[in-house]
């Protein structure tokens, strides 16, 4: 157990939470209940990483309860809910109800109070710096910052910046705790029931070159289809694949598309594309990955409009494709830079420059050049992916080898 600084416990004296001793379980896991993970994120491609990864630990692990907080999706798996605030009730009452075995916390704002109560319970303590970002705490200026001393509370901490390992080495963390970082990411396991009806489109299509625009919001419909319109004086059989973000976006490009005059071909209506069809419609995001797999080149929508913030690009470069964007991203910018950076993708700014783009890239070569680098930031992601599934498994094999080592012999029969 490190020992607490001066910062640390100024803080939690200020947050009221005096009943939290260094080296007591305040809140010991019980025995009977399942191993539960702890995932917590502050932004959103970030915490639909972290969700994969639950669901690939419960594939290895299925007796486990996986819990999100922050940025954290909701999935099938997985029940994301709202951090306590930062004084002892609410995150004495946080623990005992959950009881996490491990947490992954993948967020720039450190939550010392919750976080020094959750070392005390002997969970395992992942820290995660997944992009430039210092962390930081909610201390107030006039208390001495306790974000060192938060930190020295991992177990592990993965880091992307070389400045701030050497800053924690003199700060007394041991180097063993300081693992390399990068980015975390993750994808869905894919379907597999997808693959006949992608060989059945594919078909259909005979060698059409595709583009797709994908989770399109209303007021971005006319942009898109006039680019189409555009590309298809060079290129006559070029395709166009709308998915709306909405089901509620669906209306509203269906009226920009009639007034282009484009031959729309209605999918979730059972048609299937023909040698005349200028665009598919789709009515709802549902079957968006397969979109991805089948459109080598793909414009990812919620970007050429101000206030969406875009949408997740590494989604679509998993799927190998490549991507084209609008400059309204800033929910996701780190991930569309690294995807920049790596020539995965390319910023448009209106439905000229997304034409232009359109006609240049969805040549196969220029294409799958940028699939390509897209994957390989995916696959450097995947790494640390992979380390971390392995440290919560070797954590939770160990725990069951120590109970079962001190567990109490099981009754004899009388004869």
């Amino acid at each position: 157990m490190v020992t607490r600084t001066l910062s640390l416990q100024a803080y939690l004296t200020f947050a009221n939470a005096r009943s939290m001793v260094a080296g007591q379980a305040a809140h010991p896991r019980p025995n009977d209940r399942p191993p539960l993970i702890w995932l917590h994120a502050d932004r959103p491609e970030t915490g639909r990483a972290l969700a994969c990864l639950g669901c690939r630990l419960k594939l290895l692990r299925p007796e486990l309860t996986l819990l999100g907080t922050g940025a954290v999706p909701d999935t099938a798996e997985l029940r994301s809910l709202r951090l306590p605030q930062e004084n002892g009730p609410d995150v004495d009452s946080f623990l005992q109800e959950h009881a996490p075995s491990a947490c992954l916390w993948a967020g720039a704002e450190l939550r010392p109070a919750l976080l020094a109560a959750t070392r005390a319970t002997g969970s395992l303590m992942v820290a995660l710096q997944t992009d430039e970002r210092l962390w930081h705490s909610p201390a107030p200026r006039w208390l001495p910052d306790p974000s060192q001393a938060t930190l020295a509370l991992f177990d592990q901490i993965h880091l992307t910046s070389e400045p701030l390992k050497r800053d924690l080495r003199r700060h007394g963390i041991p180097s063993e705790r300081l693992r390399p970082g990068g980015p975390l990411i993750d994808t869905a396991l894919p379907d597999p029931t997808s693959e006949d009806l992608q060989t059945e489109v594919m078909t259909s299509l005979a060698g059409r070159p595709v583009w797709l625009a994908a989770r399109i919001s209303g007021p971005e419909a006319g942009d898109v289809l006039r680019a189409h319109r555009r590309a298809i004086r060079l290129a006559h059989r070029l395709l166009l694949v709308v998915v709306p973000n909405q089901p509620d976006d669906h209306a509203r490009i269906l009226r920009s598309a009639e007034a282009e005059q484009m031959r729309i071909c209605h999918w979730d209506d059972g048609e299937m594309p023909d040698e005349n069809t200028q665009v598919l419609l789709t009515e709802t995001p549902d079957e968006l990955p397969l979109w991805y797999q089948i459109a080598p080149l793909s414009f990812l929508g919620g970007s050429l409009v101000s206030g969406r913030g875009g949408i997740d690009p590494y989604e679509a470069a998993a799927q190998g494709t490549a991507i084209l964007y609008g400059p309204n991203v800033g929910r996701h910018l780190p991930a569309y830079g690294r995807l920049v950076d790596a020539g995965a993708a390319r910023i448009v700014r209106d439905s000229d420059s997304l034409a232009g783009a359109v006609q240049t890239l969805i040549a196969p070569d220029l294409s799958a050049s940028m699939a390509l680098a897209g994957w390989d930031v995916i696959s450097s992601g995947a790494e640390l992916v992979d380390r971390l599934i392995a440290t919560v498994i070797d954590r939770l094999d160990a725990e069951e080898s120590r109970s079962a080592r001190f567990a109490p012999p099981p009754p004899q029969e009388t004869p």
